[in-house]
Parts: structure tokens; C-alpha cells; sequence
């Protein structure tokens, strides 16, 4: 976890232009499955109701560029919708996507999954995400129980998944 202000100087009159606050949360789990498996799992949007208690919801394509529709919800508290936009998509290796509280700069989030390989049918599984905006300490607290727990709950969940089902080609 970090939490840090970024200062922006103007050199010519040495006043602070624009400052970012930022906080990150990092997690990670190993998987006894291949990336291939648990992308497949991480990617299939439809299945979350069924497995994954943080993101409750997810809809839209796994695509760079495409727009998701997301229904965060920590276990114990109220959950979010969100519409962050696909930044990245490599399949097997990394989804990752933004998005923002209201308007950009507020209170964004930049989510990132990594699917990092470590042998035949292991991996590492990295979730993790950027807030960066002005509300950000005011939702730290929040981050650091409730989201941090979130993340958790959701890497043992996609580790059950992963190790006991069968690969589905379809």
C-alpha cells in the first residue's frame, strides 16, 4: 500500500500548478493452473455472479479500448457501478482498466490483473489498482479495509475456481 501527493511546480512563477494524491492496493495468490485457465475465468464476465464476491458484475468485452459496465461490492458494504474504459488486454498475461468517480480526476481507479507465469500449471495472479484524484484520502480508510478485503476475498475465489474446474473450450 501507498500513499503519496505529486507536486506539479510552474518553474516559471514556482507556485504548485496541479498535484495528484495516490494511493495503491496490491494483492496476489499463487494458482496451481495455467494462465490460459485462470484468463479464461478472469475474462468470462457472464460467470461472476456465480464465483467472484467483489465484482459482482461484470459486462462488456475484454477488449482494448471497449467500455465495461462494473458492479463492485466488498463483502459487508454497499457496492458501486462503474463504467471503466479496457486499457489493456493480453490474453494470459494482463487485463487492465480505468475508471473514474463522476469525472475524471476526482477519484479514479486504475485496476490492473497480472497473470504472471511461474511453471507447467502455476502462476502468480496479481490484482491491484491505482486511485489517484482529489477525494482519494477521503476514501482511504475505506481502500484500505473494505477494497483491500475485496481483492482478497476475490483471488481465494478465482484460486478455487481455477484449480477445480475443468478447462471449458468453447
Amino acid at each position: 500500500m501507498l500513499q503519496s501527493i505529486l507536486w506539479e511546480n510552474d518553474l516559471k512563477t514556482g507556485r504548485v500548478k496541479s498535484f495528484n494524491i495516490m494511493k495503491e492496493l496490491r494483492t496476489e495468490i499463487e494458482i496451481q493452473a495455467s494462465a490460459g485457465r485462470v484468463w479464461q475465468i478472469l475474462t468470462d464476465f457472464a460467470s461472476f455472479p456465480k464465483w467472484n464476491p467483489f465484482i459482482r458484475r461484470a459486462k462488456g468485452e475484454p477488449v482494448k479500448g471497449a467500455q465495461l459496465e462494473v458492479f463492485l461490492q466488498p463483502s459487508g458494504v454497499r457496492g458501486m457501478t462503474f463504467r471503466p474504459v479496457v486499457l489493456k488486454a493480453e490474453p494470459n498475461r494482463e487485463l487492465r482498466w480505468l475508471g473514474h468517480l463522476l469525472i475524471p480526476g476526482l477519484f479514479d481507479g486504475e485496476h490492473i490483473f497480472t497473470i504472471e507465469p511461474l511453471g507447467e500449471n502455476r502462476v502468480r495472479f496479481v490484482q491491484r489498482e491505482i486511485f489517484t484524484g482529489m477525494l482519494v484520502p477521503f476514501f482511504a480508510r475505506g481502500l484500505d479495509t473494505d477494497t483491500l478485503r475485496g481483492f482478497e476475498e476475490m483471488n481465494r475465489a478465482l484460486k478455487i475456481q481455477a484449480e477445480s474446474s475443468p478447462l471449458v473450450i468453447g
